[in-house]
């Protein structure tokens, strides 16, 4: 078996969830980390602040999402940005025949760089260039799980994501410290089945895990 080289060694030691990854996958990311320093300098696709520590703020941190729903293989990713943390989701999964993530970007300018990653990593991912009320209505495909990070209020979420949940997709959104105040009683109350789960890279943030009631 080869050894790993020595940037996937320096790597898997910034957080746990880099540390199991494979060769293949961790090559497949240094390659989109490399597209995304060099889109930066002319399009802002995270904060500059982020950027020198992009291994656990953005790939680890977009990890933990698929790792909350481990059977998931079809995704759909609302608001996907620089790609966290549907692109990672896919290439998480690059190989597997049955892996499809569906991104919705509404920016064409975040499009083009994510079709860039899409083309240059192989990722088994699907890009829908356009506004998320114009892209779902018509969005049909069979879904296991719904992501979005720092995107939107709860309520306007689901209400984004309602028909997938009822289908038996899980929701799994990204929240930061006041995720509370979003878990209102007209959310909660029956509707819906939520959980939350304490975030791996950040003390005050908090996985939403939503699923349809069985009650």
């Amino acid at each position: 078996m080869p050894k790993s080289s020595p940037a996937h060694a320096s790597i898997r030691f910034a957080h746990p969830l880099l540390a199991q990854l494979p060769d293949e996958t961790l090559r497949r990311l240094h390659i989109y980390a490399n597209l995304l320093e060099k889109w930066q300098k002319s399009l802002n696709l995270v904060g500059p602040s982020t950027l020198a520590d992009m291994w656990v703020r953005h790939f680890a941190d977009s990890l933990q999402v698929s790792n909350a729903v481990p059977e998931a293989r079809r995704w759909l990713d609302f608001g996907s940005g620089a790609g966290f943390p549907g692109l990672v989701t896919a290439i998480k999964y690059a190989g597997n025949a049955e892996a499809r993530v569906h991104l919705i970007e509404s920016d064409r300018r975040k499009c083009a760089f994510l079709q860039t990653v899409i083309r240059e990593t192989s990722a088994p991912a699907i890009l829908h260039c356009g506004r998320l009320e114009t892209i779902l209505p018509a969005f049909d495909e069979p879904i296991d799980a719904v992501s979005a990070r720092a995107l939107a209020p709860m309520d306007v979420l689901l209400s984004h994501a309602k028909k997938f949940i009822e289908n038996g997709a899980t929701g799994v959104f990204s929240k930061g410290k006041q995720f509370e105040s979003e878990l209102t009683d007209s959310l909660t109350a029956g509707k819906y089945f939520i959980t939350t789960m304490q975030s791996q890279t950040c003390a005050t943030a908090r996985l939403v895990l939503v699923q349809r009631s069985e009650s």
